[in-house]
């Protein structure tokens, strides 16, 4: 038997292990794509369709087994990754923290984009859960939301969640999504989303070296939420974060950026620990809350 056909038959077993009730055929013809594509290390179907070990001798035979197994509707990968994402969102939580979950999007080819939806495990992000989409743009919010919704019940119960996403997802309708479910985020946003009780954009307020806003509306859905703006040296732009919490390491960091940027006292930062609420100094001006470390 070849290396790919060991890889495949392990796989095999672990999926009969994980889901008893999923077809054989399915289960086997999943192993051995994926255990091509660990071999090939590669995710372009030519590129699988030349390493597939299988009798056919046309490389476009090979490619069509692929692709009629891809476009199986009775292959879900909802249904495949469950029990593998349940397990790691277990481990995760025994570590004590908040469970973080990343939402990304990347290009798959000139007309299809994939939404990703990660765990944050150590320094990597293991794929939970991911809808592919065709346009060329951003993946817009009610895929967003069943994607977030498909994985929610696999998370253990009473587990603090924080989600973190780039601006792409900066939404009023994200930022209540989390809320209503008591789920923590850090999501980038735009720098052009009006800020209402300052009556200025987001951009600007980095440019007012306004680094922190509690409590704010956000857009003309006027969805609550703190804000925090970081400016890190070498940067050109700003950080801009929509916070259901302010955290203390956050604020370390984005006070060692403004100590560095605008000379301002060294002690800032163990003053601000301490339970300082404002401070105004070398022409900035900040206004924050400090929460423990462990909010989400």
């Amino acid at each position: 038997m070849d290396g790919i056909g060991q890889i495949a038959d392990s796989i095999s077993a672990e999926l009969q292990h994980r889901l008893p009730r999923q077809r054989k055929t399915q289960r086997g013809k999943l192993a051995l794509l994926v255990a091509t594509m660990l071999d090939v290390r590669s995710a372009n179907l030519m590129d699988l369709a030349a390493g597939l070990p299988l009798e056919a001798d046309r490389t476009d035979m090979r490619y069509q087994w692929i692709t009629r197994l891809l476009g199986n509707p009775l292959v879900l990968s909802d249904e495949i990754m469950e029990p593998f994402a349940r397990e790691v969102l277990e481990q995760a939580v025994t570590e004590g923290q908040p469970v973080v979950l990343i939402l990304d999007q990347s290009k798959l080819s000139d007309r299809h984009q994939v939404l990703m939806l990660a765990l944050r495990y150590g320094e990597r992000a293991l794929p939970l859960a991911w809808r592919v989409a065709t346009t060329e743009g951003a993946i817009g919010f009610a895929t967003q939301k069943a994607l977030l919704e498909a994985v929610a019940p696999w998370i253990p119960a009473g587990a603090p969640v924080r989600l973190m996403a780039d601006r792409f997802y900066g939404t009023a309708d994200l930022i209540s999504w989390c809320q209503d479910r008591d789920w923590g985020y850090r999501l980038r946003l735009k720098g052009n989303l009006v800020v209402f009780d300052e009556a200025v954009k987001t951009g600007a307020c980095a440019g007012e070296k306004l680094f922190s806003l509690e409590d704010v509306e956000l857009t003309g859905k006027r969805a609550r939420t703190h804000i925090g703006i970081i400016q890190d040296p070498g940067h050109a732009e700003p950080w801009i974060i929509a916070m259901y919490r302010f955290a203390l390491p956050y604020m370390r960091r984005f006070m060692s950026s403004v100590s560095v940027m605008h000379d301002c006292p060294s002690d800032l930062v163990e003053w601000l620990a301490k339970g300082g609420a404002q401070y105004t100094s070398c022409g900035t001006k900040i206004r924050i809350t400090l929460y423990p470390v462990g909010s989400p």
